[in-house]
């Protein structure tokens, strides 16, 4: 349980709901078989979350694997004193495989580059080089074609003491409608090609094809293993994803983002407010200061248009179906950004909320106002929302 003082001293900060954590590593535990492994995605500082804290708890959870963009993130896993199996999903500079190698951390090849790489200085890894080798079935980002099959196979096999090949997959591109899976499933064909052609060269590596959308939706696509990265954190990779599947499938977000109140004063109608002076008050209204901006993460795109939740408010609110709602029948706590999103704070209108005062906690991120919500607002997703966030920002694990 956080301790009431967790965040004394700090203006702003995320508090990240274990419960919640536990419940989702649950939900895609229980969508796979038991032979069948779950990575968590941790790379981009676990989506926002903490990259540290996160994979502890993934630790403790039982994931099988982690999955990171970088040997930098990997390597900072390690000097925590993670055991897990860690896989560099992005690409690796030749100069850091030696390091991968030493500290027991797999890397993706997906280029002939690599391997030639390795091959001229394998002698000065300390051990054999686990590597995954990532195909391109579709997706046209990183990858081996399959025309390139044979050449592939053939140099792997000249370099068999200096590689262990222990996985084998793939990305898909789009299996995040299930209204439209045809060209998943061609991918998945295409796979399938892949590992019959290293199975009759007499290689078995881990395959996997599966992050959350094509766990949640194609069992077919679980093989060995699933990265799972967005649902781990109670998001949902698409929103025809969950209103496919809402009723069968609950998942709970676990960060919350939160901030206080430094400032409150009135001000009359026609006041203009912020840089550009971009919006003018059309009553006598009073507003106050929250110091979370553009630098934090909270997009810029929000100007004038974000809500935040002032929790001073919330203690005195009755609940009223699923929303909370004043005794005057107002929505309650809800507090609409004025103006410009500033580097460092933004402007709130606090004019319909009673009784708030300095100091008051502020939600900027929850559970009722929510990163799918904010990304909808912003045109862009909740990975880009979450994974904005400020890694200074101090995360609380509760």
């Amino acid at each position: 349980m956080r301790s009431k003082t967790a965040h004394k001293g700090l203006r702003t900060w995320i508090e990240v709901d274990r419960k919640a954590v536990k419940h989702n590593f649950n939900v895609f535990e229980k969508l796979i078989a038991k032979r069948t492994k779950l990575m968590a995605v941790v790379k981009s500082n676990g989506y926002g979350h903490g990259l540290i804290d996160f994979s502890r708890e993934m630790e403790k959870l039982g994931a099988d694997f982690l999955g990171v963009d970088s040997v930098t993130e990997g390597l900072a896993l390690r000097r925590e004193g993670i055991k897990l199996p860690i896989l560099i999903l992005g690409y690796t500079l030749p100069e850091m495989v030696a390091a991968a190698s030493a500290n027991d951390i797999s890397i993706t090849v997906s280029s002939f580059e690599i391997i030639r790489y390795i091959a001229a200085n394998s002698k000065n890894f300390s051990k054999p080089l686990r590597v995954h080798i990532k195909v391109d079935t579709g997706m046209h980002r990183q990858g081996f074609l399959l025309r390139q099959q044979k050449t592939l196979i053939s140099k792997i096999k000249t370099q068999n003491a200096k590689i262990v090949v222990e996985g084998l997959y793939t990305h898909f591109a789009s299996a995040k409608n299930p209204a439209f899976p045809k060209d998943t499933l061609a991918q998945l064909a295409e796979f399938k090609k892949w590992i019959a052609a290293f199975q009759k060269e007499g290689m078995r590596p881990m395959a996997h094809a599966a992050a959350t959308a094509g766990c949640m939706l194609l069992p077919e696509s679980h093989f060995d293993m699933v990265r799972i990265g967005i649902g781990l954190y109670g998001l949902w990779p698409a929103a025809e994803v969950k209103e496919f599947l809402k009723k069968k499938i609950s998942l709970e977000p676990a960060l919350v983002w939160k901030s206080i109140i430094t400032e409150i004063k009135k001000l009359p109608k026609g006041s203009r407010i912020g840089y550009d002076l971009a919006e003018t008050l059309d009553k006598e209204s009073k507003v106050a200061i929250v110091p979370v901006g553009y630098w934090h993460g909270y997009p810029r795109a929000l100007s004038s248009i974000g809500r935040v939740i002032v929790q001073g408010q919330m203690s005195r609110l009755r609940r009223n179906g699923s929303r909370l709602r004043s005794a005057n029948g107002q929505v309650g706590g809800q507090a609409k950004v004025i103006g410009r999103v500033s580097m460092d704070m933004i402007t709130i209108d606090v004019t319909d909320i009673k009784g708030v005062s300095l100091h008051d906690e502020v939600t900027i991120m929850g559970k009722k106002i929510t990163a799918e919500e904010l990304g909808a607002l912003t045109d862009s997703s909740c990975y880009e929302i979450v994974t904005r966030i400020n890694p200074l920002i101090k995360r609380i694990f509760t």
